[in-house]
């Protein structure tokens, strides 16, 4: 097979055709689940997530069914559910105020692919994850590496990790998402 890219050094077509082949061929080693698969899920979670073709990506790292949560996400009370969705390689993160399928927020999108890590010669693992953490968490990672201040903490956070590689914090105060330090 011949590439050709015009106007690029031999080096950058070789990284180029390199980064391609890496992302076609990992693309079917990320395990996904259907919304349906989730039995937690309420059925109009499930139904709105099937309508906008999520699947589930599984970090590889946890044998049970993950990146489905739920927590106080918006004020304490109010238990809401954050599913990372997956359309077309891109993960979005969509937190269900309340329950309700009616207008989630979106958060952080980022290609499936960036997630994918070698653990050995001819093995990867998708390696996105998220879950609920409380004030503590997000107060004893702010002291440790600094960061945005965190505003006054009463309801829970979404840590949206890189496994075993570093986090931030979804923190959601006055009508938006902040990015609060995670792990390092």
């Amino acid at each position: 097979m011949r590439l050709v890219i015009f106007g690029a050094s031999a080096v950058e077509a070789f990284a180029t055709f390199g980064a391609m082949s890496f992302a076609q061929g990992t693309r079917a080693r990320i395990a996904r689940l259907s919304p349906a698969a989730i039995r937690e899920l309420p059925a109009n979670v499930v139904k709105e997530l099937q309508r906008r073709g999520c699947t589930i990506p599984q970090e590889a790292y946890t044998k049970k069914s993950n990146n489905v949560i739920k927590g106080e996400f918006a004020k304490p009370g109010q238990m809401d559910w954050a599913v990372l969705c997956s359309v077309k390689g891109i993960s979005t993160i969509l937190v269900f105020w309340n329950g309700s399928e009616k207008n989630p927020a979106a958060i952080a999108p980022m290609e499936d692919r960036i997630y994918i890590q070698g653990v050995r010669k001819d093995q990867f693992w998708y390696s996105r994850g998220i879950r609920p953490v409380g004030r503590d968490f997000i107060m004893r990672h702010h002291d440790a590496y600094g960061g945005p201040k965190p505003p006054p903490i009463n309801h829970q956070g979404i840590d949206d990790a890189f496994v075993e590689k570093g986090s931030v914090i979804w923190y959601f105060y006055n009508g938006k998402w902040l990015k609060l330090s995670g792990a390092d």
